[in-house]
């Protein structure tokens, strides 16, 4: 159970609900699996399951020091091991935790820089390939981008639907 406070973290305006697309139906000849992108209420540190991976946003400098990264670092540790990836932007580190991925998706340089929206969509098509190469069916995560980085939640919203689209991820975001 986490020591940190509930519902201190930044968090966009609540959205309309995302419906979750209809069930596809199984066939002999493909895997029923599909990309699913649901938008949650809840704490994604409590609410989302433990055989989930995580994921958020981070600069490639890993200072961490506001908003839900702040969170991440002190929940996870592991900074100097993911200093020691050496990612740049576009790129995305982990962490191993408690049987889970911990991912830190690198969308700008600084820390008081604001991610490219290229720079964005770049770093989902490789969190997408990392959870592939991983085996993650289920990814949990906050609304990335849309906090202190200041990307419409639109935008955030279409961007992970491009990068997941024909993948067997399920992505939850969850908000407060």
């Amino acid at each position: 159970m986490s020591n940190l406070p509930r519902e201190t973290y930044p968090s966009t305006p609540s959205p309309q609900e995302t419906p979750a697309p209809p069930p596809t139906p199984a066939t002999p000849s493909a895997t029923s699996e599909k990309f699913t992108l649901v938008e949650r209420k809840g704490d994604l540190f409590t609410d989302s399951p433990s055989t989930d991976a995580l994921a958020h946003c981070v600069s490639r400098d890993l200072r961490m020091g506001k908003g839900i990264a702040d969170f991440f670092k002190k929940k996870f540790n592991g900074v100097e091991n993911l200093k020691a990836q050496k990612c740049e932007v576009g790129q995305v580190a982990y962490l191993q935790r408690d049987g889970r991925y911990i991912f830190y998706v690198i969308t700008k340089s600084g820390v008081y820089d604001k991610p490219a929206q290229k720079d964005f969509e770049n770093s989902l098509i490789e969190l997408r390939r990392m959870c592939e190469k991983f085996g993650v069916k289920g990814l949990s995560i906050p609304r990335i981008g849309t906090g202190l980085d200041g990307l419409s939640l639109e935008f955030v919203r279409n961007s992970i639907n491009k990068a997941f689209e024909g993948s067997s991820v399920n992505v939850t975001m969850f908000y407060l």
